[in-house]
């Protein structure tokens, strides 16, 4: 946690923001909100940049300037992992609206079902429900202690 963040009511209040790049930032913006139900929040410009929320969390949009582009076919550079109440219907959504489903709802041992879907410019999305409570050690993980950040 980083204290003591003041408050902006030009950027999202989220902690840590992903931008990822698209061709069309008006489409783009769009079919996250009819795919995945992300909700435009700020909009920087008319196809240059736009912040989105989704719970707690937000994502900014942003165009293609300069060196920054999306993913080109085949590679994958990153991936968000979004929290859902029910990955199974999210994924029946994004599906209704043609994501490219690259792992079906998949129950894991460490408690979360997930599925993983491709938007229309390549970026991948995690999509997590947690089904149970299970301590890192059950599953093969290690507990760390917490650390303080010092980039706050």
């Amino acid at each position: 946690m980083v204290p003591n963040l003041k408050p902006n009511r030009s950027v999202p209040s989220a902690t840590v923001i992903p931008v990822l790049t698209y061709p069309d930032v008006r489409a783009a913006v769009e079919w996250l909100a009819d795919a995945f139900g992300f909700v435009e929040t700020v909009r920087i410009g008319e196809d240059h940049r736009s912040q989105l929320a989704f719970g707690d969390g937000a994502v900014i949009v942003a165009d293609v300037l300069g060196d920054r582009r999306p993913p080109r076919p085949g590679e994958v550079t990153h991936s968000v992992l979004v929290r859902v109440a029910d990955a199974t219907a999210h994924c029946k959504r994004a599906r209704a609206h043609g994501a490219r489903i690259l792992m079906p709802p998949t129950d894991f041992e460490f408690g979360e079902r997930q599925y993983t879907a491709e938007d229309p410019a390549g970026h991948q999305w995690t999509f997590s429900e947690t089904r149970a409570d299970v301590a890192p050690e059950q599953w093969g993980g290690t507990t760390m202690s917490p650390r303080r950040s010092d980039a706050g």
